[in-house]
């Protein structure tokens, strides 16, 4: 039986990783989540007022105000989500009232008093009573860090932030081999050192936290051949990817504030890279960009056999309009104040809801674009290479179409 490229480079990789498990063992049996620590919560604590007070602390970050629109389109209601929004806008308007112009993120972790918080607590499914009683606790420790990922010498024009879990190897491999290759990209008037495509993959622990197989020796070995993972410890789930969305925006401003444009995906995309570039460069690049594909005027699901359900005693009211979670492009600049914003807005368990509901914050409204087809092509077109020709983004696709994908978009005998 024939093997193709990408199961042999993975059948290496687990067979060299089996090999390291033995020379750096790593414990990882670990709580499911975060263990309490004494902290700050969600409150805010002042660092600087305008005018004066000297200059601005290293991991301080600013306050914003927060779009009158966003305020108004969320509506004061009793429930949770609603009540703990509008309580963070009180705040906010306070501490800037006082002259407050920037704050600390706050460190530690005190878990919400679900029972005394919501009524018909019991009522909700465990997943969701976990990332109500945790979702205050944004601050996590990182296992893997590129500091240097995005470099200082030429600048960033795209970061690809792909979200993935520990077992996909292969979809990682294939996305490394395909649209993810890191490169620089032609200065003006052709030659090298131009910006640079970097990508970083976003995880989470890769041992269930101490509920699945330990697969942190095989990440770790990844990681020292590719050296594109940032890991933090937390479990990886689905209510946990807003987590990782914020955590990603802390080490974007940290570590690659040049960055042109962020892309933000899944791993189970096909992105067409060159396509992307060729829109990115017509645009300018100093206005704010959020685009994909826009879903606008949607409201929760409230089917508890869901896992999208979202109860009327946690959110009432409809979504602002947001881009598939499939993936998205963004403007670089709008990092910080997107990290900024995202310790105010209280955690919502759908990541591309809340990311929508950050951007709202800011004022910054989704462009609808055709080329994003989150929800895949037509049935008839997904074997049709030229059907992919022109868009920018498919989802889903698996490792072996995506290679195949690829390839056949730049045979030289296609003709669309």
């Amino acid at each position: 039986m024939g093997f193709s490229r990408i199961q042999l480079g993975v059948l290496a990789l687990l067979g060299f990783a089996f090999v390291n498990i033995f020379l750096n063992w790593y414990p990882g049996n670990r709580l499911q989540f975060p263990t309490p620590r004494p902290g700050t919560s969600s409150g805010l604590n002042p660092l600087r007022r305008a005018p004066g007070g000297g200059g601005k602390s290293g991991n301080a970050v600013a306050l914003l105000n927060v779009s009158s629109a966003f305020a108004s389109f969320v509506p004061v209601r009793t429930s949770f989500w609603n009540r703990r929004l509008h309580q963070a806008l009180e705040r906010m308007a306070k501490l800037r009232l006082g002259g407050v112009v920037d704050f600390a993120p706050p460190r530690g972790c005190t878990p919400v008093g679900l029972e005394a918080e919501i009524a018909d607590a019991g009522s909700y499914s465990p997943p969701h009573c976990d990332f109500v009683r945790y979702m205050d606790c944004k601050d996590q420790r990182q296992l893997i860090d590129h500091p240097d990922k995005c470099g200082a010498r030429s600048g960033v024009f795209l970061l690809l932030a792909i979200k993935s879990m520990a077992g996909n190897f292969e979809r990682r491999q294939a996305i490394r081999e395909t649209w993810g290759k890191e490169m620089a990209l032609p200065a003006a008037g052709g030659g090298g050192g131009g910006a640079q495509i970097r990508m970083v993959f976003l995880l989470g622990s890769a041992n269930d936290l101490g509920q699945g197989p330990d697969l942190q020796p095989l990440v770790n070995f990844e990681d020292q051949m590719h050296g594109d993972i940032l890991q933090w410890d937390f479990r990886d789930s689905l209510y946990n990817l807003t987590l990782k969305d914020h955590l990603f925006l802390g080490w974007a401003t940290a570590r690659c504030p040049q960055a042109g444009y962020i892309f933000k995906g899944d791993d189970d995309v096909f992105l067409n890279t060159p396509v992307v570039l060729d829109y990115l460069r017509s645009l300018n690049s100093s206005k704010d960009l959020y685009v994909g594909q826009m879903i606008k005027e949607a409201s929760p699901l409230r089917d508890a056999r869901s896992k999208y359900n979202v109860p009327l005693s946690f959110y009432d009211g409809a979504y602002p309009a947001y881009t598939g979670g499939g993936g998205f492009l963004y403007s670089g600049h709008l990092v910080p104040s997107l990290y900024a914003i995202s310790h105010s807005i209280p955690f919502f368990p759908i990541d591309d809801v809340f990311t929508g509901m950050c951007f709202s914050a800011l004022g910054v409204s989704p462009v609808n674009h055709q080329g994003f087809h989150t929800f895949d092509i037509r049935a008839r077109d997904r074997d049709n290479t030229c059907a992919h020709a022109e868009v920018l983004l498919v989802h889903r696709r698996g490792p072996g179409e995506t290679t195949r994908l690829w390839k056949a978009l730049r045979h030289p005998d296609l003709r669309c």
